[in-house]
Protein backbone atom coordinates (compact mmCIF):
# COMPACT_ATOMS: atom_id res chain seq x y z
CA UNK A 1 0.00 0.00 0.00
CA UNK A 2 2.53 2.31 0.90
CA UNK A 3 4.45 1.52 -2.59
CA UNK A 4 1.06 2.41 -4.25
CA UNK A 5 0.98 5.98 -2.59
CA UNK A 6 4.66 6.18 -3.69
CA UNK A 7 3.53 5.79 -7.25
CA UNK A 8 1.01 7.87 -7.43
CA UNK A 9 3.26 10.72 -5.80
CA UNK A 10 5.64 10.54 -8.42
CA UNK A 11 2.80 11.08 -11.23
CA UNK A 12 1.86 14.18 -9.75
CA UNK A 13 5.26 15.60 -9.95
CA UNK A 14 6.40 14.85 -14.05
CA UNK A 15 9.13 17.14 -12.95
CA UNK A 16 11.03 14.14 -11.21
CA UNK A 17 10.70 12.00 -14.09
CA UNK A 18 13.94 13.47 -15.62
CA UNK A 19 15.75 12.67 -12.68
CA UNK A 20 18.56 9.96 -13.79
CA UNK A 21 18.14 6.25 -11.94
CA UNK A 22 21.48 5.33 -10.49
CA UNK A 23 21.45 1.20 -11.39
CA UNK A 24 24.41 0.84 -9.02
CA UNK A 25 27.31 1.89 -7.14
CA UNK A 26 30.85 2.57 -8.73
CA UNK A 27 32.00 0.16 -5.94
CA UNK A 28 29.43 -2.46 -7.24
CA UNK A 29 30.33 -2.04 -10.77
CA UNK A 30 34.10 -2.74 -9.42
CA UNK A 31 32.65 -6.06 -7.61
CA UNK A 32 30.64 -7.15 -11.02
CA UNK A 33 33.71 -6.48 -13.45
CA UNK A 34 36.20 -8.51 -10.71
CA UNK A 35 33.08 -11.03 -10.91
CA UNK A 36 33.05 -11.29 -14.43
CA UNK A 37 36.48 -11.54 -14.82
CA UNK A 38 37.28 -14.33 -12.71
CA UNK A 39 34.13 -16.30 -14.49
CA UNK A 40 36.01 -15.69 -17.64
CA UNK A 41 39.12 -17.20 -16.56
CA UNK A 42 37.81 -20.27 -15.42
CA UNK A 43 36.30 -20.65 -17.88
CA UNK A 44 39.22 -20.41 -20.02
CA UNK A 45 41.43 -23.11 -17.77
CA UNK A 46 38.18 -25.33 -17.71
CA UNK A 47 39.16 -25.90 -21.29
CA UNK A 48 42.86 -25.44 -21.88
CA UNK A 49 43.79 -26.23 -18.06
CA UNK A 50 46.37 -28.50 -16.69
CA UNK A 51 46.57 -30.47 -13.07
CA UNK A 52 49.91 -32.07 -12.16
CA UNK A 53 49.41 -35.28 -10.78
CA UNK A 54 52.09 -37.78 -9.18
CA UNK A 55 52.38 -41.77 -9.60
CA UNK A 56 54.88 -43.58 -7.66
CA UNK A 57 55.73 -46.83 -7.83
CA UNK A 58 58.75 -49.28 -6.79
CA UNK A 59 61.37 -50.20 -8.98
CA UNK A 60 65.18 -51.30 -9.82
CA UNK A 61 67.70 -49.78 -11.46
CA UNK A 62 69.17 -52.04 -14.51
CA UNK A 63 70.22 -52.22 -18.07
CA UNK A 64 67.91 -52.40 -21.03
CA UNK A 65 68.67 -55.93 -21.92
CA UNK A 66 67.71 -57.08 -18.47
CA UNK A 67 69.42 -60.88 -16.84
CA UNK A 68 68.43 -64.21 -16.55
CA UNK A 69 69.00 -67.44 -14.49
CA UNK A 70 71.45 -69.82 -15.13
CA UNK A 71 70.32 -73.28 -14.38
CA UNK A 72 72.10 -76.38 -14.00
CA UNK A 73 72.21 -78.39 -16.95
CA UNK A 74 72.76 -81.79 -14.73
CA UNK A 75 72.56 -83.24 -11.25
CA UNK A 76 75.78 -83.81 -9.11
CA UNK A 77 78.03 -81.98 -6.56
CA UNK A 78 79.79 -78.60 -7.04
CA UNK A 79 83.37 -79.54 -6.99
CA UNK A 80 84.30 -75.65 -8.07
CA UNK A 81 83.08 -72.24 -8.12
CA UNK A 82 85.08 -70.43 -11.13
CA UNK A 83 83.38 -67.02 -10.87
CA UNK A 84 82.14 -64.52 -8.03
CA UNK A 85 79.17 -62.27 -7.33
CA UNK A 86 80.06 -58.93 -9.02
CA UNK A 87 82.43 -60.06 -11.41
CA UNK A 88 81.82 -59.47 -15.35
CA UNK A 89 81.98 -62.78 -17.44
CA UNK A 90 82.06 -63.35 -20.89
CA UNK A 91 79.32 -65.51 -23.09
CA UNK A 92 79.97 -69.25 -22.97
CA UNK A 93 82.18 -68.10 -19.51
CA UNK A 94 83.54 -71.36 -17.25
CA UNK A 95 80.96 -71.05 -14.08
CA UNK A 96 81.25 -74.09 -12.09
CA UNK A 97 82.17 -77.66 -12.29
CA UNK A 98 79.66 -80.12 -11.02
CA UNK A 99 80.75 -83.95 -10.15
CA UNK A 100 78.32 -86.46 -11.78
CA UNK A 101 78.36 -89.57 -12.31
CA UNK A 102 79.54 -89.97 -15.84
CA UNK A 103 82.53 -87.50 -14.69
CA UNK A 104 82.32 -83.78 -14.17
CA UNK A 105 80.81 -81.33 -16.21
CA UNK A 106 81.07 -77.37 -16.35
CA UNK A 107 78.32 -74.76 -16.45
CA UNK A 108 78.56 -72.15 -18.55
CA UNK A 109 77.22 -68.64 -18.78
CA UNK A 110 74.53 -68.15 -21.39
CA UNK A 111 75.35 -64.78 -22.47
CA UNK A 112 77.82 -62.01 -21.04
CA UNK A 113 77.21 -60.22 -18.15
CA UNK A 114 77.32 -59.50 -14.49
CA UNK A 115 76.98 -62.22 -12.33
CA UNK A 116 74.18 -60.50 -9.28
CA UNK A 117 73.51 -64.02 -7.46
CA UNK A 118 75.49 -66.76 -7.20
CA UNK A 119 73.53 -69.13 -5.40
CA UNK A 120 76.04 -72.39 -5.87
CA UNK A 121 78.78 -73.36 -3.66
CA UNK A 122 81.46 -75.63 -3.35
CA UNK A 123 80.10 -79.09 -1.86
CA UNK A 124 76.13 -78.40 -2.37
CA UNK A 125 74.15 -80.70 -4.86
CA UNK A 126 72.31 -79.44 -7.30
CA UNK A 127 69.81 -80.88 -9.24
CA UNK A 128 69.07 -80.79 -13.59
CA UNK A 129 67.01 -77.36 -13.83
CA UNK A 130 68.10 -75.77 -10.62
CA UNK A 131 68.88 -72.51 -10.15
CA UNK A 132 72.88 -71.51 -9.35
CA UNK A 133 72.68 -68.30 -11.06
CA UNK A 134 71.56 -64.56 -12.30
CA UNK A 135 73.48 -62.63 -14.87
CA UNK A 136 72.64 -58.86 -15.62
CA UNK A 137 73.09 -58.95 -19.56
CA UNK A 138 75.59 -55.85 -20.25
CA UNK A 139 78.39 -55.68 -23.07
CA UNK A 140 80.47 -53.54 -20.93
CA UNK A 141 80.60 -51.69 -17.44
CA UNK A 142 80.03 -48.27 -19.78
CA UNK A 143 76.63 -49.77 -20.64
CA UNK A 144 73.81 -46.51 -19.60
CA UNK A 145 71.25 -47.63 -16.63
CA UNK A 146 67.63 -47.55 -16.67
CA UNK A 147 65.03 -47.84 -14.20
CA UNK A 148 62.41 -50.15 -14.83
CA UNK A 149 59.03 -49.08 -12.49
CA UNK A 150 56.76 -51.60 -11.68
CA UNK A 151 53.16 -49.01 -11.54
CA UNK A 152 49.94 -50.34 -10.52
CA UNK A 153 47.66 -51.74 -13.52
CA UNK A 154 45.23 -49.18 -12.61
CA UNK A 155 47.75 -46.57 -12.68
CA UNK A 156 49.28 -47.30 -16.04
CA UNK A 157 47.13 -45.37 -18.56
CA UNK A 158 48.33 -42.25 -16.67
CA UNK A 159 51.77 -42.54 -17.69
CA UNK A 160 52.74 -40.76 -20.79
CA UNK A 161 56.14 -41.09 -22.64
CA UNK A 162 58.14 -38.56 -22.29
CA UNK A 163 56.56 -37.48 -18.22
CA UNK A 164 59.07 -36.08 -16.03
CA UNK A 165 60.46 -38.91 -12.89
CA UNK A 166 62.20 -38.22 -9.60
CA UNK A 167 63.70 -41.69 -8.48
CA UNK A 168 64.45 -42.19 -4.71
CA UNK A 169 67.48 -44.77 -4.98
CA UNK A 170 67.72 -46.78 -1.52
CA UNK A 171 72.09 -46.68 -1.57
CA UNK A 172 71.76 -42.64 -1.66
CA UNK A 173 70.95 -40.35 1.20
CA UNK A 174 68.34 -38.25 -0.84
CA UNK A 175 68.24 -35.55 1.81
CA UNK A 176 71.99 -35.33 1.33
CA UNK A 177 72.16 -35.68 -2.01
CA UNK A 178 68.45 -35.57 -3.92
CA UNK A 179 66.70 -37.55 -6.50
CA UNK A 180 67.48 -39.25 -9.43
CA UNK A 181 65.99 -37.34 -12.30
CA UNK A 182 64.62 -39.48 -15.45
CA UNK A 183 62.40 -38.92 -18.20
CA UNK A 184 59.58 -41.67 -19.20
CA UNK A 185 61.01 -43.64 -22.10
CA UNK A 186 58.42 -46.41 -22.84
CA UNK A 187 55.01 -47.85 -20.83
CA UNK A 188 54.25 -51.63 -21.17
CA UNK A 189 50.97 -52.81 -22.71
CA UNK A 190 50.34 -55.67 -20.73
CA UNK A 191 50.54 -56.47 -16.98
CA UNK A 192 53.69 -57.96 -15.82
CA UNK A 193 53.21 -61.80 -14.25
CA UNK A 194 55.98 -61.94 -11.66
CA UNK A 195 57.34 -64.99 -13.96
CA UNK A 196 57.67 -62.51 -16.43
CA UNK A 197 59.81 -60.27 -14.17
CA UNK A 198 61.79 -62.79 -12.68
CA UNK A 199 62.40 -63.83 -16.15
CA UNK A 200 63.89 -60.31 -16.90
CA UNK A 201 65.61 -59.18 -13.76
CA UNK A 202 67.07 -62.85 -12.78
CA UNK A 203 65.28 -62.64 -9.21
CA UNK A 204 62.28 -64.72 -8.21
CA UNK A 205 62.40 -62.50 -4.73
CA UNK A 206 61.63 -59.00 -6.91
CA UNK A 207 59.03 -60.91 -9.34
CA UNK A 208 56.81 -61.87 -6.19
CA UNK A 209 57.74 -58.47 -4.46
CA UNK A 210 56.56 -56.48 -7.19
CA UNK A 211 53.56 -58.22 -7.98
CA UNK A 212 52.63 -58.59 -4.19
CA UNK A 213 49.38 -55.87 -4.75
CA UNK A 214 48.10 -57.44 -8.50
CA UNK A 215 49.69 -57.41 -11.41
CA UNK A 216 51.72 -54.28 -12.54
CA UNK A 217 52.57 -52.75 -15.64
CA UNK A 218 56.21 -51.91 -16.47
CA UNK A 219 57.76 -48.52 -17.03
CA UNK A 220 60.86 -47.92 -18.64
CA UNK A 221 62.80 -44.45 -17.46
CA UNK A 222 65.64 -43.41 -19.12
CA UNK A 223 67.85 -41.72 -16.89
CA UNK A 224 69.47 -37.75 -18.05
CA UNK A 225 72.61 -37.93 -18.42
CA UNK A 226 75.11 -35.16 -16.74
CA UNK A 227 78.82 -35.62 -17.40
CA UNK A 228 79.84 -33.78 -14.71
CA UNK A 229 78.36 -35.72 -12.10
CA UNK A 230 80.39 -38.66 -10.47
CA UNK A 231 77.55 -41.20 -11.47
CA UNK A 232 77.23 -39.87 -14.66
CA UNK A 233 73.60 -38.97 -14.14
CA UNK A 234 71.55 -36.13 -13.33
CA UNK A 235 70.24 -35.26 -9.77
CA UNK A 236 68.65 -32.80 -8.21
CA UNK A 237 71.65 -31.23 -6.51
CA UNK A 238 74.48 -30.19 -8.24
CA UNK A 239 76.89 -32.99 -7.90
CA UNK A 240 74.55 -36.08 -6.49
CA UNK A 241 76.84 -38.98 -4.81
CA UNK A 242 80.41 -38.83 -4.80
CA UNK A 243 80.39 -42.74 -6.38
CA UNK A 244 78.88 -44.82 -9.64
CA UNK A 245 75.67 -46.60 -9.63
CA UNK A 246 75.54 -50.49 -9.10
CA UNK A 247 72.26 -51.70 -11.23
CA UNK A 248 69.86 -54.13 -9.85
CA UNK A 249 69.64 -51.45 -7.09
CA UNK A 250 66.68 -50.69 -5.96
CA UNK A 251 64.11 -47.29 -6.47
CA UNK A 252 61.02 -45.77 -5.58
CA UNK A 253 59.96 -43.48 -8.38
CA UNK A 254 57.30 -40.51 -8.70
CA UNK A 255 55.92 -39.94 -12.11
CA UNK A 256 54.57 -36.28 -13.05
CA UNK A 257 52.00 -35.80 -15.16
CA UNK A 258 50.25 -33.01 -16.55
CA UNK A 259 46.93 -34.02 -17.58
CA UNK A 260 44.04 -31.50 -18.88
CA UNK A 261 40.68 -31.98 -16.76
CA UNK A 262 37.63 -30.43 -18.55
CA UNK A 263 34.55 -29.06 -16.31
CA UNK A 264 31.19 -30.22 -17.63
CA UNK A 265 28.61 -27.37 -17.28
CA UNK A 266 25.30 -28.27 -15.88
CA UNK A 267 22.67 -26.27 -17.27
CA UNK A 268 19.09 -26.44 -16.17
Amino acid sequence: MQFRQQALSRLRSPEDIDIPVRYARPQGLLVLAVTLAAMAAAAVWAVTGTVTSTVTAPGVLTHAQGSYVLQSPVSGQITEVLAEEGERVAADAPLLKVRTAGGDTVVRTIAAGRVTALVAAIGSVVTTGGDVAAVERARSADDPLLAVLYVPAGGGPDVPVGAKVDLDVQSVAAQRYGVLRGTVKSVGRTAETSRRITAFLGSSQLGEQFSAEGLPVAVLVELDPDPRTASGYAWSTSGGPPHALESMTLASGSVHTDAQHPIDWLLP
